[in-house]
């Protein structure tokens, strides 16, 4: 199978439809699949859901896709830094599925793994838990999670070799590793494709089974959610 592809556009070819649900990696700006994000925003493709740690910052990562209106429902841990996704959810014209961060990277594994659903005590007692089914193991209280299985997984490596297989770098790991197996059909970009037999075999993160389609999305900007100097480096 040639999995490499020349650009985003090209690699999500005959992928994209209205209402699908799409799981992406990164967490905040690191590790974010960037050329896809702007490649299906380009695409105009809407009714969105999407599962991911957080949406992004405004106008950065997912936030693009909440600025052109393309997303209807997010399942998220973490959305304090995005204003238009704040302004969207209090006038009710996003819907949001809050989900503790543990349990959302469980749920991706989860539905990478073929299991529909499993038990855990994170959220007992709260709004986490409210419609969800209740059961006791050893006289504790667990509450029934879904396995997230997403109709296309987008996600950002490192290195990838020619077949697929794919290392990330440090905490760019993130959520992309359980995001990129719950996918029906999963696209990586990546910094660098190298030929087959470059990478370590043993230290290989992703294997190429779960890897349908790769793009070289170099070069890259290093972004940054936040930027605090001192008084002396502004000076």
């Amino acid at each position: 199978m040639q999995k490499i592809h020349p650009n985003a556009d090209a690699a999500l070819d005959g992928l994209l439809f209205d209402g699908m649900t799409i799981a992406a990696g990164g967490f905040g700006l690191c590790g974010i699949p960037e050329r896809l994000i702007d490649a299906i925003v380009a695409s105009g493709v809407k009714d969105l859901t999407i599962a991911s740690n957080n949406a992004g910052i405004d106008n950065e990562g997912l936030g693009k896709l909440l600025r052109t209106r393309q997303v209807r429902k997010m399942i998220s841990s973490y959305v304090g830094e995005n204003k238009e996704f704040e302004r969207q959810f209090l006038a009710k014209e996003l819907e949001v599925e809050f989900c503790p961060q543990g349990t959302l990277a469980e749920r991706m594994r989860a539905g990478g793994a073929g299991i529909p659903g499993f038990y855990t005590r994170t959220g007992v007692g709260t709004q986490v838990a409210e419609g969800k089914e209740v059961k006791q193991f050893d006289g504790e209280d667990y509450i029934l999670e879904r396995g997230i299985r997403a109709d296309l997984s987008i996600i950002k490596g490192y290195k990838a070799d020619e077949t697929g297989n794919l290392v990330f770098r440090k905490t760019t790991r993130n959520f992309n590793l359980p995001a990129a197996t719950c996918g029906k059909v999963c696209v990586a970009e990546v910094e660098e494709i190298v030929a087959v037999g470059a990478l370590d075999a043993d230290c290989i993160h992703l294997p190429s089974i779960y890897v349908n389609r790769l793009i070289d999305g170099s070069p890259y900007d290093k972004k940054i959610e936040f930027r605090t100097v001192s008084e002396r480096a502004a000076a």
